[in-house]
């Protein structure tokens, strides 16, 4: 009586991580955090004092009131320089992200795209080429059978 044994937990544990995709997740979380630390240095480098120079570099201090009185914590308070300030990281950070990743890599791309297709068309000539030669040798070779059967029944 032989038992189909499963696979031990272990056994599983590996094999979950040797797929492919489990790696490139890991890589992709890695280089996505040290790319992080990239874009914070671009935003409070570059683009802070930047903001700094028009007005402050500290978004989060403006609010406006809602309520009669506003002093302290006091009132209903709309913290909108926090949303501005979150919108533009934000927006800083797709375009750093879009201009220095993804615009380059598509171009890459798409010259390795190019260069694959005229690859492929020059093979593709190449082979008709051959093909128009061997069928050149063959209609040769039918017109010497030919010949030399009309040759051989006379």
């Amino acid at each position: 009586m032989s038992e189909k044994k499963d696979p031990s937990v272990w056994q599983g544990f590996k094999a979950f991580l040797t797929r492919g995709n489990v790696v490139d997740l890991a890589v992709a979380v890695v280089i996505g955090a040290a790319f992080t630390n990239i874009v914070n240095a671009v935003v409070k480098g570059l683009i802070n004092p930047l903001v700094g120079a028009i007005g402050t570099k500290n978004l989060d201090s403006y609010s406006s009131c809602l309520s009669d009185s506003c002093s302290g914590d006091q009132g209903i308070q709309l913290m909108w320089g926090s949303v501005l300030g979150a919108t533009l990281t934000f927006v800083i950070t797709a375009a750093v992200v879009y201009f220095l990743m993804v615009l380059p890599m598509s171009k890459y791309l798409a010259r390795q795209a190019a260069r694959n297709k005229a690859k492929e068309g020059t093979h593709e000539v190449i082979e008709l080429t051959e093909l128009e030669v061997l069928k050149e040798i063959r209609d040769s070779l039918v017109a010497q059978r030919g010949s030399g059967n009309g040759e051989q029944q006379r």
